[in-house]
């Protein structure tokens, strides 16, 4: 991809970096050369990002060329608005706090180019940073007050703005960015497109892809002309470089997770969980009226709240299975026994969310998860319960987690009645990648819950499918992705 650096002035990179190219606002903006191009990537250098001014409009056309500007419009406004300030995460403030924790001063000034400052001991706040406010060349001031450090201002500089003494650094900071991923993909043919998989290294057990399958994974999308590269969290800043983004790891409202997908989507990016799945699918209470006011059987279900948590007793009895809202890996799912053991729950529970849910318990040797990819059936696998206990995941106190057997099908022989109630409550949902996890009872069938980022094992999931899987994945994110570049021919 192409990288076009684009200024208010012919002087206003006075860097040398290979690889790109310097044209002025003016020209980047008439000449009509520069629409027709399509693989390029723009960054907007201008002086000034005013509203209507020439540089806002150097982004706003890059983004109708689909050549992904950086900054886009929103980080422009974002940093025009004071309101920003009130967005950041607690995880930023603390590293904020601790970067800056000796020095003497209450006021400091940051300079951040592409991502990285001259002084090593800020790297990882200048990163955290520019992957908040994505422009080449950043200022950030921060003031103490009674002994707290907080952002108050961002600006960012042309390439003029750049003090003399930082310039080299500058220059090194750009040759890096650009020439990271060119490296990465040297010895490849040229892609049709680019893929983000997003993962957590840390996450170990508890992933939802095993190390083996994200390699398949890779290797499925360059059979299909995509490369595929593995990113993690402190990725952000490079989000822009792909056309789509896959999330292969545990998804949160609140957490990066959800920045990631909410950014890709708003940049017309493929993305795979989208954030309208991940908003429905991570919330309990929410997944229970959808699936009541759409008449899918689900156990017995009551959203408990403090003035009527009386009907768990009466309507479902004991025992019964308490949920909070954003639980996980069978973690924040407990099964109350007693009338006692439920106050001593609901005060725990209530202390993190003003809604539950509760469930009547439907005792099961296994449950279904069957994969939903696209409104179509991708697998079907039996999860056993793990042994001497009553989840497929028992949460041991030393922090292992002990998983029951699994057994992986043919979608075609699974129970047809499974798999038709697995399809029509994942399409409630949407388009996207599901794990519907559905109990067998008495002949009947209900689903449990919806996850928006099912789990796919080397060895596990894809069992039948084998390579097949990985290729079938790979293949809705080709469709999307000529679907988008489409629309910007």
């Amino acid at each position: 991809m192409a990288v076009l650096i684009v200024t208010s002035q012919p002087d206003d990179w006075p860097f040398d970096v290979p690889g790109v190219e310097v044209v002025d606002a003016w020209s980047y903006l008439t000449d009509p050369s520069f629409s027709t191009r399509r693989t390029t990537r723009v960054f907007n250098l201008c002086r000034s990002y005013r509203y209507q001014s020439t540089g806002f409009y150097v982004s706003l056309l890059a983004e109708a060329r689909g050549h992904k500007p950086i900054p886009s419009i929103t980080t422009m406004q974002d940093i025009r608005s004071p309101s920003i300030f009130r967005l950041m995460t607690d995880e930023l403030d603390e590293l904020i706090n601790r970067s800056l924790a000796t020095l003497q001063s209450n006021e400091f000034s940051l300079s951040v180019y592409f991502g990285r400052n001259m002084a090593k001991r800020y790297e990882r706040l200048s990163l955290q940073l520019f992957n908040i406010f994505q422009a080449p060349f950043l200022r950030f001031r921060f003031a103490r007050r009674k002994g707290e450090w907080r952002l108050r201002s961002v600006k960012t500089l042309s390439g003029s703005e750049v003090p003399a003494e930082h310039r080299g650094f500058a220059a090194e900071a750009a040759e890096r960015y650009f020439s990271r991923r060119s490296a990465n993909r040297r010895s490849r043919n040229r892609p049709r497109f680019d893929l983000a998989i997003l993962y957590d290294p840390n996450e170990k057990e508890n992933a939802p892809s095993d190390e083996p399958a994200l390699k398949k994974f890779v290797k499925a999308a360059k059979h299909s002309g995509i490369y595929a590269e593995l990113i993690t969290k402190d990725d952000y800043g490079r989000l822009l470089e792909f056309d789509g983004l896959f999330i292969r790891e545990t998804t949160f409202v609140d957490g990066y997770t959800y920045r990631f997908a909410r950014k890709a989507a708003s940049e017309g990016m493929v993305v795979i969980d989208d954030p309208l799945s991940i908003s429905r699918c991570t919330n309990k209470v929410f997944l229970a009226e959808l699936l009541e006011r759409n008449r899918i059987a689900i156990p017995r279900t009551i959203v408990v709240h403090r003035n009527n948590w009386q009907r768990i007793s009466e309507e479902l009895g004991f025992p019964c299975v308490l949920k909070k809202p954003d639980s996980s890996f069978s973690a924040g799912v407990v099964k109350v026994k007693s009338a006692e053991e439920l106050e001593t729950r609901l005060a725990e529970f209530f202390g993190e969310s003003d809604l539950l849910v509760a469930q009547e318990f439907l005792p099961t040797s296994f449950d279904w998860r069957i994969g939903i990819l696209d409104r179509k059936p991708l697998f079907a696998c039996r999860y056993y319960m793990a042994p001497g206990h009553w989840q497929i995941i028992r949460q041991e106190e030393h922090g292992r987690d002990r998983y029951g057997k699994h057994e992986t099908l043919p979608v075609e022989t699974a129970p047809v009645k499974a798999v038709r109630l697995a399809l029509k409550a994942a399409n409630l949902i949407g388009d996207g990648f599901y794990g519907v996890d559905i109990k067998e009872s008495n002949g009947r069938f209900y689903v449990i819950e919806i996850n928006d980022n099912p789990n796919v094992d080397a060895g596990v999931e894809d069992l039948v499918l084998k390579d097949e899987l990985y290729h079938r994945v790979m293949e809705v994110f080709l469709r999307r992705m000529e679907s988008a570049r489409a629309r910007f021919v």
